[in-house]
């Protein structure tokens, strides 16, 4: 649920083990025949079908569209610092 208020997305899953791996298999996939312009949702068309998990919650966005903006930021501010210290 918290992924879905912060990012105002609704959540999706698929019902098998590790999917955040088979998430990253179809990636590697993807990326080993990409010279031939396959898309990646040619890749996965076979994978198992999502089933919706949750929704954002009503009124989220307006609490966490600010801390999403600050935490930009503050991001940009580690990368700026990180590289310039190099």
């Amino acid at each position: 649920q918290v992924l879905s208020d912060v990012f105002n997305a609704p959540v999706y899953t698929i019902d098998t083990a590790n999917s955040a791996c088979l998430g990253s298999a179809y990636r590697a996939i993807h990326g080993l025949v990409a010279e031939t312009n396959v898309s990646l949702a040619d890749v996965v068309k076979l994978a198992p079908e999502p089933k919706l998990a949750v929704t954002p919650t009503t009124g989220a966005e307006e609490l966490y569209r600010p801390l999403l903006k600050r935490y930009a930021e503050l991001e940009q501010k580690v990368i700026y610092n990180a590289t310039s210290s190099c």
